[in-house]
């Protein structure tokens, strides 16, 4: 059970952190901040967090600061982690809210990817990708 808790919080984070730079955002606050305020968590410092989050994101987004969007979303991750542990209900309250924000998250396009190594023996790195963003393979920048 506890790989399917996190498997949830790690979709839960990336949704959250998807949803919470975009337009629609101030719709979707209030239920996060009910997710996150089950038990005894109070509900306006959720709610500061959550601001200080998508503060932090869309300073995060205009300087392409990627591995501060990384942090906040493993922050929330272990956030929805402990929520999901503490209270086996919430799982199912998760998946209804992620349901209901998919349809105003960006679609992303899918990518068919066919690659073909020959050419003998490959001593390298090999990737196969629709998409390869910031990679660093083997010594010495340059």
């Amino acid at each position: 059970m506890e790989a399917e808790l996190v498997a949830l919080a790690t979709t839960g984070a990336a949704a959250l952190v998807q949803q919470i730079v975009t337009d629609t955002w101030t719709s979707a606050r209030g239920q996060v901040v009910a997710f996150f305020s089950r038990g005894a968590a109070d509900p306006e410092a959720v709610g500061a967090d959550l601001d200080a989050a998508r503060a932090d994101l869309v300073d995060a987004q205009r300087s392409a600061d990627e591995e501060t969007a990384a942090d906040i979303q493993a922050e929330w991750r272990s956030r929805m982690r402990r929520t999901l542990q503490a209270d086996p209900q919430a799982a199912a309250e998760l998946r209804a809210l992620l349901e209901e924000l998919a349809p105003t998250l960006p679609v992303q396009q899918a990518v068919e990817v066919h690659n073909t190594i020959s050419g003998g023996m490959q001593h390298g790195p090999v990737i196969q990708t629709g998409t390869v963003g910031n990679i660093h393979i083997g010594g010495q920048g340059g």
